[in-house]
């Protein structure tokens, strides 16, 4: 993978396989900042202090890293699951600039990568667990998480985590008055969180980008 600079000074990487870049040019954790954290966590974190999160597409750890540096600013609890198929290479994850320009420790950072699968305490207030492989096969809990992170490569190059039946698998997952945001937009995509129950708001979108949605389990 190619590491790229974005327009806010923070990285991301570029994939050859799939033929995008895991996180937009603009400005990696702006754009992480803006659609995940700001429209999902402080979303959530008005009404509530302890949150269960799935993260669909783990990568480059970014929306982790935010989420623990936002769990240890506003006093907030934390249980965080993510799925990747493909994790990233540690010698990789040891490129990225994200701590140095979150201000955060760097060994703080990569103990997000050091391990597969299994839980990992980050904190007294942050636990994450990941598991390596697909979301179609994992199997996950009825009524157990907050929010989610869609954060998978786009509709055009994986359209086959982008269904009605996918979103389906997820719903079921929530809580009643969960969140899930995702930088897509898409119609089709809209269509199907409709589909499996969702109902979707579309939000301004950060630098590059005119906008994203919001989707709540009612």
């Amino acid at each position: 993978m190619d590491i790229v600079l974005t327009s806010d000074n923070s990285h991301t990487f570029f994939n050859e396989n799939i033929g995008e870049h895991y996180h937009s040019t603009f400005g990696a954790i702006q754009e992480s900042e803006h659609i995940f954290i700001g429209a999902g966590l402080k979303y959530l974190a008005e009404r509530i202090s302890s949150i269960s999160i799935l993260e669909m597409g783990f990568g480059t750890g970014l929306n982790a890293l935010l989420s623990l540096k936002f769990a240890l600013e506003n006093n907030l609890t934390i249980d965080y699951f993510g799925i990747e198929a493909f994790p990233i290479q540690m010698e990789d994850a040891e490129k990225l600039n994200y701590p140095t320009v979150l201000e955060m420790e760097k060994e703080v950072f990569l103990k997000l990568h050091k391990f597969d699968e299994g839980f990992i305490e980050m904190g007294n207030n942050f636990r994450l667990q990941k598991v390596l492989g697909k979301l179609k096969e994992t199997e996950l809990s009825q009524g157990k998480f907050d929010l989610v992170f869609f954060d998978a490569f786009s509709p055009e190059v994986q359209p086959e985590l982008w269904t009605e039946e996918v979103f389906a698998k997820i719903f079921n997952s929530m809580k009643s008055g969960g969140v899930l945001t995702t930088y897509s937009c898409k119609g089709i995509v809209k269509r199907a969180l409709r589909s499996a129950g969702f109902k979707i708001k579309r939000l301004p979108g950060p630098p590059g980008k005119r906008e994203f949605l919001r989707a709540e389990k009612l």
